[in-house]
This record gives C-alpha cells, sequence and structure tokens, in this order.
C-alpha cells in the first residue's frame, strides 16, 4: 500500500521563510560544521560554540512592521492509504475473505487528535480498529477458544441497506490462570522519543504491567538507539526492584537502529523460550527506524522469519509528530501480534493491564473468515473496514498463509452493509454486463431462507494445521429499534468513522444520528469508555462544522 504523510501547514510559512531567507547559506554552511562533529556511533550531538553564535544572530526587521510568528514543526506521520472497500455483486463476488484484526491503535490515536483540537487524516481512521476498541457481550465459548454470533438489522444511514453483526468472542483467562510468560520488552530510547509523551510515558506505562508479574514470569529489556543492547538479562517476575532500576535508568539519545534491535529481541526469547508458555516481544516506538534494517518491506520480510519461533509480538505506539502508524501496523500484522497506540496513562492501563490476557496470551492465531452470501437474498454487499487484511479466496483453506491473532478474553467485529434483493439502492452499484456462459439470475433452492455461509478458520498458538468452523446465517432481520445495544453502539462507532473519513459510502451518516445512536446504547458503562466516545463525538462534531 501507498503511506500517506500529514502535514500541519501554517499561515506564517510563507513569511517566515522570506525573513530567514538571508541566513540561508551562513546557516547551511554551519550545519555541515556541526554534521563533522557529531559521534556517529550512538548519534549524539557535541555542541560547537558555532551553534550559539548562529542562535544569537538577529533575523532582519519584518516589512511593513510585521511580527514573524514561530512556524511549528510540520507533522512527519505516516498512514497507510485506505480506500474504502466498495459495494460487491454478489452475483460476480460471492465470497469474501479477510483476516481477524484485533488491533485497537486507530481508535486512541484518533482520540488523541481530537483531544488537542484536530481531525484526524483520513487514512488515521481504520473502522474496523474503533470498532474493537470497545467490548461487546457476546456468548462465552463453549469447547472452541472462542464463540460466533451475528446480528441483522437496518443499516442506520442507510435504511434500505441492511447491516450484518458478526461477533467473535474468545475464552476469558484470569491473570492468575495465564500460563508462565517470557516476556521481551524492547524499547526505542532513541533521540526521536525524548518527549513527554513517548519515553516518561513509555517508562510509566511499564510500571503498570510489571506490578503485575508473578514469580514464574520472566522479562528481559532490550533497548535500541544507534546501537541496540541488553540492559536487562532475563530476570524472574519477582525481582521487580531490579526490573524497575532497569527501566528507570532509560534515557533517550541518537539515532534508530530498530532492524538491529528486533534481531536482538528474537535472540534474547529464543534463548529463554518457555515451552507450552507465552513468549513474546513487546516492542515499544514511535515507529522511527532510520538506521541500518529501515525499510518497511526489510523489516517486514525480518519479521516474517522470526514468526516460526513461535514467538509473538506485541507492537505499541507512543508520541506525536512522527509516529510511523503504517510501519507498526504493518510489523503487528506480519508478526502474529496485535498493535494499540499509548496515548495516555489510562491507556496504558487498559492495554496493560485491564487487557493483559488478551495483549499477552494467544488463543488462536491465523484466524480468516470467509462469507459465502445467497444471491436469492443478498443483492450486494460491503464490509467495513479491514482493508489491510482482505485476502483472495483461494487464501481461506491455505494453511501457509498469515492471518489474524485473537487474545484471551477478546471480542471482534465485523460489520456488513447488505443490499437485499428486489431493494432499489441509493448507493452507485457496480454495473456487469450480462453473463454469457454463468447463470445469470440467482436460482431458487432449499437454502431460500439462508442469507449466508460462515466459516472461520484457526490454528492453535503453536500448531500448523488449521481447524474449520462453518454455519449458516438465516435471512432474520429486525428493525433498528430492537436491534441489541452492542449492535447499536457498533452501528454508531462504524457512522463516527465513516463521517471522520469522509466516506463515499456514508449516506445519511450525521454527527446528530451518531450521537443519538450511542447515547442510547452506552448500556452500564461501567469502564467508561463508552461515556468517552460520545464526548469525542461531539468534539468531532464541533471541529467538522
Amino acid at each position: 500500500m501507498a503511506a500517506s504523510s500529514f502535514r500541519n501547514p501554517s499561515p506564517q510559512r510563507s513569511l517566515t521563510v522570506l525573513l530567514s531567507g538571508c541566513l540561508l547559506g551562513s546557516q547551511i554552511l554551519l550545519g555541515c560544521q556541526m554534521a563533522s562533529q557529531r559521534n556517529p556511533e550512538m548519534g549524539l550531538d557535541t555542541m560547537a560554540p558555532q551553534v550559539a553564535e548562529t542562535e544569537a544572530m538577529p533575523l532582519a526587521p519584518p516589512p511593513d512592521g510585521e511580527i514573524p510568528q514561530e512556524v511549528p514543526e510540520p507533522s512527519q506521520e505516516d498512514y497507510n492509504l485506505i480506500r474504502d472497500n466498495p459495494f460487491q455483486l454478489v452475483q460476480a463476488e460471492p465470497l469474501s475473505t479477510f483476516a481477524l484484526d484485533v488491533d485497537s491503535g486507530a481508535y486512541s490515536n484518533v482520540r488523541r487528535f481530537l483531544n488537542d483540537g484536530q481531525l484526524p487524516p483520513p487514512d488515521a481512521v481504520r473502522l474496523e480498529e474503533l470498532i474493537n476498541y470497545f467490548t461487546y457481550d457476546y456468548p462465552n465459548p463453549g469447547d472452541k477458544p472462542f464463540s460466533i454470533s451475528t446480528e441483522l438489522s437496518q443499516a442506520p444511514w442507510q435504511p434500505q441497506h441492511q447491516l450484518l453483526c458478526i461477533g467473535i468472542k474468545g475464552q476469558d483467562i484470569e491473570n492468575a490462570a495465564l500460563p508462565p510468560s517470557n516476556l521481551v520488552f524492547l524499547f526505542d530510547v532513541s533521540g526521536s522519543m525524548d518527549s513527554p509523551d513517548k519515553l516518561p510515558l513509555l517508562k510509566s506505562a511499564f510500571r503498570l504491567l510489571v506490578n503485575e508479574l508473578r514469580p514464574e514470569d520472566r522479562v528481559s529489556i532490550v533497548v535500541y538507539a544507534g546501537a541496540a543492547g541488553l540492559v536487562l538479562p532475563s530476570t524472574s517476575g519477582a525481582e521487580k526492584e531490579t526490573i524497575l532500576a532497569a527501566l528507570d535508568s532509560l534515557e533517550a539519545g541518537g539515532s534508530t537502529a530498530g532492524g538491529e534491535g528486533i534481531e536482538l529481541a528474537y535472540r534474547e526469547a529464543a534463548e529463554n523460550f518457555i515451552d507450552n508458555g507465552n513468549n513474546r516481544i513487546i516492542l515499544a516506538t514511535d515507529g522511527d527506524f532510520n538506521v541500518g534494517m529501515s525499510s518497511d518491506a526489510e523489516l517486514i520480510r525480518l519479521i516474517e522469519q522470526k514468526r516460526e519461533q513461535d514467538i509473538f509480538l506485541t507492537v505499541l505506539g507512543f508520541g506525536t509528530g512522527n509516529l510511523k502508524d503504517a510501519k507498526m501496523e504493518q510489523l503487528a500484522n506480519n508478526g502474529n501480534g496485535n498493535y494499540a497506540y499509548i496515548d495516555n496513562i489510562l491507556e496504558a492501563k487498559k492495554v496493560l493491564v485491564t487487557e493483559m490476557g488478551g495483549t499477552l496470551l494467544t488463543l488462536a492465531k491465523d484466524v480468516k473468515i470467509q462469507v459465502e452470501f445467497n444471491p436469492a437474498q443478498v443483492q450486494a454487499y460491503r464490509l467495513l473496514g479491514y482493508e489491510n487484511r482482505l485476502l483472495a479466496a483461494q487464501d481461506f483453506n491455505d494453511d501457509t498463509k498469515d492471518a489474524g491473532e485473537l487474545g484471551a478474553g477478546h471480542t471482534v467485529t465485523a460489520l456488513y452493509e447488505i443490499v437485499p434483493v428486489g431493494v432499489d439502492s441509493p448507493a452507485d452499484l457496480p454495473v456487469l454486463d450480462e453473463l454469457k456462459y454463468q447463470e445469470s439470475q440467482p436460482i431458487a433452492s432449499d437454502f431460500s431462507g439462508e442469507l449466508l455461509q460462515l466459516k472461520l478458520r484457526y490454528k492453535a498458538p503453536t500448531g500448523d494445521s488449521s481447524e474449520l468452523i462453518s454455519q449458516a446465517i438465516a435471512n432474520d432481520s429486525k428493525p433498528l429499534d430492537q436491534a441489541s445495544l452492542d449492535f447499536r453502539f457498533a452501528a454508531a462507532v462504524a457512522e463516527f468513522g465513516m463521517l471522520l473519513r469522509d466516506s463515499p459510502y456514508r449516506g445519511e451518516s450525521s454527527f446528530d444520528q451518531v450521537l443519538a445512536l450511542a447515547q442510547g446504547s452506552k448500556g452500564e458503562d461501567l469502564e467508561g469508555y463508552r461515556s468517552e466516545f460520545i464526548q469525542l463525538a461531539k468534539t468531532a462534531q464541533s471541529l467538522k462544522f
């Protein structure tokens, strides 16, 4: 996928560039002198006397008495380009296949933008991650690692259409019952992490996790800046003071040799591998790798090789300004892991303490979903989100194809917008020529009451062969006001995301409708996350209009 960068242009930029143009030549010369005095090994600057002289030189007076304003640093945040999934005609594409995804990083990142008084860039808004930030009251599993449930009602933004909710719930496992963990904390301590919302927040976040460790758990700490190093060899979770002392000693500085750090972390995890345990690397970074192996393709190939060791990967993003969201999400997707963004200490508590089981323990890997729509019931369909997790139909039965992971206690939700047969849809549906060699009209059959066939494949965390779950879903729609609280809330979050993205499929969406849906389906909301969403929707509405 192509990557897009978010920029914050300033109206004063042109004026300031003109005012400082006369100094450009001398600053370039001095910059070269400074570069020659840098420590190439650790990436640290040794300040030269010329720097102070340059900073003391006054700018030429502005024309006409105007006062120049400081130009803020433009944002260097990178996001993968997202093109909303289009409608597919069942006549031509009856199968929809995608990898499960339980990442939630996009939601907390969107929250960060809105709390800062900005609308997020559209490509930062991944619908499935907004929806899956929240937990839903799906049935507890039986003899499988997870349960599957479905619900069908109206699509709020397009009442002529239906909305199908597929809900998956992983087994709940108490933290005390988790298998022993072999954790490698892989921390970015480069110069780009030297701000309060990065390394200091990282250290506070991991203190919370360290306090949850048991004697049977083990922790190593690997860091990388200009070079990678082992700060703490594998240590029992009972030695909390030792672990916390190593954590507190970390300081930021230097360039970012991320690839070397990843290599060392996997080596440390492999040397301390626990059979039948939870072997995992937790990478915490802003994603700004710029030394050695730094390209997305190189890093992804490395991660793909390492995932065969049954060592899982959790990626936690920190900070603003140069967040490499695209890179971190791809690393997690390709490393049998999950991705979250930590924007404050409460989010750290949610990810590393409240949802510790789901974050750290994988119940099933390479989880794939395939839906076969019944052409007698469904004219067209559209999957909301999961754009970068789509699979070819033949990949569903190919056990060599990587897919998603499901953690303990995780709930995963997928939404399909459906155009029923016989509905004159207001949406622009694809147009196909009449087929010469295929049946062009749905054939009546004994399956006329079925909406679709839902299939799911998964592997055990250390397994190589997948198991199949398959069930038919009846065409049993209900009015929106009779749908469950969870259904209506998930629909509100999806509509919110489409409005932020200015999606061409947003139909009759509005923030007023989002707020009405969310307020009417908040439920008990013990953790307050749904109430927070309502406030974010109000903020987005005020920024949008």
